[in-house]
């Protein structure tokens, strides 16, 4: 069986959907008696996972970019002509057109734009309504990253339930059993002295960053005397504001864009992981965290509770006072902590990209039945 998978967004400055592309990709490539594996646009070689910049070099990229500037302008035959044959094309979120005369799937990552267009660029909200419409009436099967995601898609896309599959995506194998010794350079080289709450993600409305840096202020002083709260991710959309108070609020330490070769060792290092989203379609950075086995404060929203399970604390992302109260909890519980650690790495366990791959090859397999 031949799959193309459309990795555009590789090319591109992103972070959850390349997260996913990246890792996704190398472990199917784990399953060569089970599908011929191709890139749309053909990328023989894949540099390190960075969020800010294509994991090809500059000409490369723009020589992909050009390979599907023809395919878009050229319509529906030119894309299958850079597709090339195969059983199955697997869109990304960046396509606009499927190629004509191929089976076509797609992820469902999250419906966020559809529910909460006030969190999103104008710009984005219309290329998702493009993306949902066309891969609703034109994909054969889809794989939601959760059964929020797919629940979503079946109220809001009126997907047939039939045609969409739950395939949790994974976790990166080097955020599993870190040894101390990766974690005192990354720590080192950040000058962090003092323990601390971790938050990972892009600074912009819908992560609620303004809400919790209240909440870190609302704790005692000698809390905050004892731990920093440490916020790590690239500045998006909307965040001037925002920035100004990571940069400028006693006791928070922000690092901007943190290296993926850096990630597992910082949050590996941290006291415990906090995460008031205010809707994710799975939450990466949650699993990440229970990966390293670092206890975790997440919103009582959208995926997170089926992530999280009972292996961590659930917060009302719009109550400052729980954020607060459950930051304060674990700061003063270690017994707390070690429990909660246990309960997220056994947890995490289920969030590994060979069960991912291997669920991916059935999935694959159905669609061309």
């Amino acid at each position: 069986m031949r799959v193309v998978i459309d990795v555009t967004p590789l090319l591109v400055r992103s972070a959850g959907v390349k997260t996913y592309l990246y890792h996704w990709i190398t472990a199917l490539r784990r399953f060569p008696d089970s599908l011929s594996l191709s890139l749309y646009p053909r990328v023989d070689r894949v540099g390190p996972l960075r969020h800010d910049t294509s994991v090809l070099p500059p000409l490369e990229t723009w020589a992909r970019f050009a390979l599907l500037g023809f395919a878009r302008l050229g319509g529906a035959r030119a894309a299958g002509w850079v597709a090339g044959r195969a059983d199955v094309f697997h869109a990304s979120n960046l396509m606009r057109r499927a190629p004509r005369g191929l089976r076509v799937t797609a992820t469902l990552h999250d419906l966020t734009s559809r529910l909460m267009p006030e969190l999103h660029t104008a710009s984005n909200v219309r290329a998702d309504q493009d993306f949902f419409q066309w891969i609703s009436r034109g994909a054969a099967r889809l794989i939601a990253v959760s059964r929020h995601a797919m629940e979503d898609a079946v109220r809001l896309l009126r997907v047939d339930p039939e045609r969409i599959e739950v395939i949790y995506p994974g976790v990166a194998d080097a955020f599993f059993a870190i040894p101390e010794q990766e974690v005192v350079p990354v720590r080192r080289l950040r000058g962090l002295d003092r323990p601390y709450a971790l938050f990972v993600g892009t600074i912009e409305p819908r992560k609620n960053l303004d809400r919790l840096l209240d909440a870190w202020a609302g704790l005692s002083r000698s809390l905050r005397e004892e731990f920093d709260l440490v916020v790590a991710g690239p500045p998006g959309w909307s965040s001037p504001s925002t920035l100004a108070r990571l940069s400028n609020a006693a006791g928070v330490r922000y690092l901007g864009y943190v290296a993926e070769s850096e990630l597992p060792g910082l949050t590996a290092g941290a006291t415990l992981f906090v995460y008031p989203s205010l809707y994710e379609g799975f939450g990466l950075p949650v699993a990440q965290a229970m990966a390293c086995g670092v206890p975790v404060i997440a919103s009582a929203v959208s995926s997170l509770p089926e992530i999280v399970g009972e292996a961590g604390l659930l917060v009302d992302p719009l109550s400052t006072s729980e954020i607060r109260a459950a930051m304060q909890r674990l700061l003063l519980s270690p017994s707390l902590r070690v429990e909660l650690a246990a309960k997220a790495r056994r947890r995490a366990a289920w969030f590994r990209w060979e069960r991912a791959a291997a669920a991916s090859v059935g999935f694959f397999e159905r669609a061309v039945s």
